[in-house]
């Protein structure tokens, strides 16, 4: 059975992401390899949160090693069993716990980027809201009674938890909106939502409500929101941190341990399963984990319950503890990998390789040579190099790929230190380099 051609867009979304040491954000099942049990753990996951169930994960892998690709891979998975999904990354500026609007800042930021399945690229939020109002006149046609009192009704039950009444108030106020064709009072409770209000002046002026998302509730916000979610008719909310290295980072000891706190409110409602069709994927490295005077592990109550399991040694593994490991690919995985770029590079068109399998096997002998093992343990720098490197045959056809890897071998065995300074120039064609 022949391969469907790949679309250009989906292909230059791709290669580009991929030669930029990014995830690309649509086809990542075109270059998927190997993380087979990981991915089943995490799949199993879903469908607990799916099932009114909570989970967390700790994403825990090096630079390069694919943490980013693997937390974009499992939210295209959670679109696919209809849970809503959200993600950012953690900076300086967007933390899970501060006082000066950067935790305000991350909601903001997970707002924009929430997504569904039929709005993978995000700015889901109003669609989600205007589902949930649609099937509410749904239901009050069929029960012959106000759509606002249907709204109520499903919302009362958020009254018991922290700011519930002021989120049903916003979706009531979409609603009468909604109903009244009034865009600018749609738009407000949207802002409201998105945790754009920066008074509570302002807030209680354009929606009566007393409250808005800070720094101090955003946590209860996402707990609130999922409730809507689900309502909605989907089947849960996944919000995927990553970049969690950068609560490492931080050199201020109390808001790193604010941070943790965080960390652990979040992980106990999860583990006791508090937190209702919310689960969490927040990716870090090894250091933001382990390390036991900066990291995770230098919170006792953090460190107890993600320590490792001691019975998993020697091959064994524990998919149940919130720490999921990404293993090593191995060099049958990079062979792979290198073989699903080369196929997308030639846009799934088989008589367009730019090089052979051999070509790809030679291409891995040189960067085991040049590099070692850490050639496939970080692929992203083997990735990028091989674009590059099917790149300079594409653009130069009067090269054949073992005229491009003998010069790169002899400009190695020429010049060790090329290997620190990145790039292999080919002579007499300005065009002819690529880095490794």
């Amino acid at each position: 059975m022949m391969n469907p051609p790949i679309k250009a867009k989906d292909r230059d979304t791709i290669i580009q992401s991929l030669q930029a040491g990014v995830v690309p954000r649509r086809g990542q099942h075109l270059i998927q390899v190997g993380r087979v049990d990981e991915t089943k753990a995490v799949i199993r996951d879903l469908d607990r949160i799916a099932e009114g169930g909570s989970a967390i994960r700790f994403v825990i892998g090096e630079y390069g090693s694919g943490k980013t690709f693997f937390l974009s891979l499992v939210r295209s998975i959670a679109l696919e069993k209809k849970l809503v999904t959200a993600h950012a990354d953690l900076t300086p500026d967007r933390r899970l716990h501060a006082t000066s609007g950067q935790a305000r800042s991350l909601y903001a930021e997970l707002m924009q980027n929430l997504a569904t399945r039929t709005k993978p690229e995000g700015g889901a939020l109003p669609s989600i809201v205007e589902r949930f109002v649609t099937s509410a006149v749904s239901e009050g046609r069929d029960r012959a009674i106000d759509p606002e009192v249907v709204i109520r009704e499903r919302l009362a039950h958020l009254s018991e938890m922290v700011g519930g009444y002021d989120f049903a108030e916003v979706i009531a106020a979409y609603w009468r909106g909604h109903d009244a064709g009034n865009e600018t009072l749609k738009s407000d409770a949207i802002r409201w939502l998105r945790g754009e209000y920066t008074t509570r002046t302002d807030a209680r002026h354009a929606l009566g409500v007393r409250t808005i998302v800070d720094d101090a509730n955003i946590y209860e916000q996402l707990k609130l929101f999922t409730q809507l979610v689900r309502l909605a008719g989907y089947s849960g909310f996944l919000i995927s941190l990553d970049e969690l290295v950068n609560l490492y980072k931080l050199a201020n000891t109390q808001a790193r341990k604010s941070n943790y706190e965080q960390i652990l409110r979040i992980l106990n409602d999860s583990l006791q399963g508090a937190a209702i069709g919310l689960g969490f994927m927040l990716g870090g490295t090894p250091d933001f984990l382990m390390d036991t005077r900066r990291g995770l592990y230098s919170y006792p109550a953090l460190q107890s319950r993600l320590a490792e399991n001691t019975f998993a040694v020697n091959g064994l593994v524990d998919f149940s503890n919130p720490v999921l490991r990404l293993g090593n690919l191995s060099p049958e995985d990079l062979f792979v990998l290198l073989s699903k770029i080369r196929h997308v590079f030639a846009s799934g068109d088989s008589n367009q390789y730019l090089l052979p399998d051999e070509g790809v096997q030679a291409f891995m002998s040189h960067c085991s040579r040049r590099i070692g093992d850490a050639y496939f343990r970080t692929p992203r720098n083997t990735i990028k190099a091989f674009i590059d490197l099917l790149s300079v045959l594409d653009q130069n056809k009067q090269i054949t790929w073992t005229d491009l890897v003998s010069q790169v071998n002899i400009a190695f065995e020429e010049n060790p230190d090329l290997l620190s300074s990145e790039r292999v120039n080919i002579p007499g064609n300005d065009l002819a380099s690529f880095r490794l």
